[in-house]
């Protein structure tokens, strides 16, 4: 999906540091896309925004485009078909170990690292009418897990089955799933996005509904048998009618590129967006996340070289293992 003008004068607008560099960029694309999710979902709104900033200030055409999630995009990128993907480090390193549920057998090799981006909790919401509070009341429920190939779709199924829940599980994009909820045609919406939630805000603001993560005890029994994901908190405040936090599990986002991408363009994307973090939580909330200081959550996917260059002149350390 090709940016908005509205999404395009918004960035135009932001106060930006100077990201040209004085040096040859023969190589570089003319244009490239960027790897999101489905719309009403907190990557398609970052992912936009990126694409933005990354037209204005370093002139490359860039686009953000729906796609099934991190799944996808892993494999989108290492084709080649997009050049930036943006990622959940669960999906990537199964990706990476040639364990993807889209391409299973197939390591993806030429994926590297370029920023991290945000923590993605899972979240989950139903009418108060159907009398789902917990995540014990969908057994037996009609539940979305968002799309296909996406972070939610893999990981809320197995934290049903850890917390021996049996839910009658379909697919759909964010704000298709919170339109069946509100027609009664599903029971709840699990998904994971970064906070607030697009959709979740949007539903919870026209009708009484429930939101929810887990319990201290779920989370727990979650935490033990899935390592990949931790404990997080959502604050209050985030969605009408809900003054009160809520506890969770969540897991990193990082965006990636294929080893391919010209080590200047990767340092420039990296440099833009680590150095405008105004720019960026304008774009959504989450940015607050979006810092140089977070590359460390990164734990096996290496860096691409032009990344690299920019977190070494920031004195950010990158394990050896990381900078293959």
């Amino acid at each position: 999906m090709r940016l908005t003008t509205a999404a395009i004068a918004a960035a135009a607008a932001f106060a930006l540091s100077p990201a040209f560099a004085q040096e040859d960029r023969s190589d570089w694309p003319s244009s490239l896309t960027i790897g999101t999710a489905s719309q009403g979902g907190t990557y398609f709104i970052y992912g936009t925004g990126l694409a933005g900033l990354i037209t204005q200030s370093l002139g490359v055409n860039a686009s953000a485009e729906v796609t099934g999630g991190p799944v996808q995009n892993a494999t989108l990128v290492e084709t080649g078909d997009h050049q930036i993907g943006l990622v959940t480090m669960g999906p990537a390193y199964e990706a990476w170990t040639g364990n993807s549920e889209l391409a299973p057998g197939v390591e993806h090799a030429s994926m590297r690292a370029l920023f991290p981006m945000y923590q993605t909790p899972f979240e989950a919401v139903a009418l108060q009418s159907s009398g789902i509070a917990d995540v014990m009341d969908m057994n037996g429920k009609r539940v979305s897990v968002g799309p296909a190939g996406g972070t939610a779709a893999t990981y809320w199924p197995r934290f049903f089955e850890v917390l021996g829940v049996q839910a009658n599980i379909s697919y759909s994009g964010a704000n298709d799933a919170t339109s069946q909820v509100k027609d009664g045609l599903i029971d709840a919406f699990a998904f994971a996005a970064g906070v607030p939630i697009s959709a979740f805000a949007q539903i919870a603001a026209e009708n009484p509904v429930n939101i929810f993560g887990f319990t201290e005890e779920q989370r727990d029994q979650i935490l033990e048998a899935l390592p990949e994901v931790s404990a997080f908190d959502v604050p209050g405040g985030l969605y009408q009618g809900f003054p009160d936090g809520h506890l969770t599990v969540a897991m990193w986002n990082f965006a990636i590129a294929h080893e391919d991408m010209p080590e200047s363009l990767a340092y420039e994307i990296t440099k833009l967006v680590m150095e405008n973090n105004e720019a960026m939580m304008q774009i959504h909330a989450t940015a607050a996340e979006t810092l140089p200081e977070n590359a460390n959550q990164n734990t096996f996917l290496p860096y691409h070289p032009g990344a690299l260059r920019y977190f070494d002149e920031k004195g950010i350390e990158i394990p050896a293992e990381l900078r293959g």
